[in-house]
């Protein structure tokens, strides 16, 4: 059941009774990982983004300080896909499901004395989801700390890894995701069938861009007739081997920095003469 996680840091395995007695709750780490059930090009499986985010937290939780108290909740394997849902195969909840879902695991999670939740979110269709369940988690309970944080955005060097093109084009089923499925779901990647699909290009004077700062709202069949977004013909496992390896380094990091982290709170310093 704990999949790529610890078994000493699987949430589910505790008792009640050890949750109860757990020392120092306001500062135990919780992480839900976030993902989708969608199509990945013909030679990935629907379960990328959450095998994805599962492995990776599974990776640095080996990697954290057994004094640092972190524990995996089960992976939200569902997600907000419908930019997806042309390809036969994809599931999608709509953003109210999702955020509802989202808000009452923070309910309970509060009411059982946690006050640090991070919401480790891995397809790229519901970051502003995230954030804005973070927000009005805080609203609701002013001493739970959310963190709505993206997989990939952690501190890392993938781009190393990859071509220029790829950095800027690949967002979908490409080089990287291909080879961290390699890495981690070897048996499930079907690299006879991978092929490179990069969307078509904008005019070049255009101040518009598909997740730039001024972005146009696309979905999925707009971009690519494979599904793919980028080219994951040049995955390799080595590749998937090194990225598993420095994304999670990124998250020990983050997660040891949420451990210390204290909400500021601005009533607490004297007024501004």
């Amino acid at each position: 059941m704990h999949s790529f996680i610890p078994p000493k840091r699987f949430f589910p395995y505790l008792t009640w009774k050890e949750v109860q007695e757990m020392p120092d709750k306001a500062n135990v780490v919780l992480i839900l990982p976030v993902g989708a059930i969608e199509q990945h090009g013909p030679h990935l499986p629907l379960i990328v983004d959450a095998a994805i985010g599962v492995a990776v937290l599974g990776k640095a939780l080996k990697k954290l300080d057994s004094a640092i108290p972190a524990f995996a909740l089960p992976t939200l394997y569902y997600g907000k896909s419908n930019e997806h849902w042309h390809f036969p195969g994809t599931i999608t909840l709509n953003y109210q499901t999702l955020m509802a879902t989202i808000c009452e695991i923070g309910d309970s999670i509060y009411r059982a004395g946690f006050r640090k939740l991070v919401l480790m979110n891995s397809h790229g269709g519901q970051p502003q989801i995230m954030e804005i369940a973070a927000r009005d988690l805080h609203l609701k309970y002013d001493d739970l700390m959310v963190f709505p944080l993206f997989t990939w955005r952690v501190p890392h060097n993938v781009g190393e890894l990859l071509s220029l093109k790829e950095k800027e084009f690949g967002i979908h089923a490409g080089d990287a995701e291909t080879s961290l499925l390699l890495s981690i779901l070897p048996e499930q990647v079907k690299m006879e069938k991978a092929i490179a699909e990069y969307p078509p290009e904008t005019p070049k004077d255009s101040l518009l861009s598909m997740e730039g700062k001024l972005p146009f709202a696309w979905v999925t069949k707009d971009l690519s007739k494979s599904g793919v977004i980028g080219d994951p013909t040049t995955a390799t496992r080595e590749k998937g081997d090194r990225i598993l390896d420095d994304v999670s380094d990124g998250w020990v990091k983050v997660i040891k920095d949420i451990y210390t982290f204290q909400q500021p709170n601005a009533s607490l310093y004297s007024n501004p003469t």
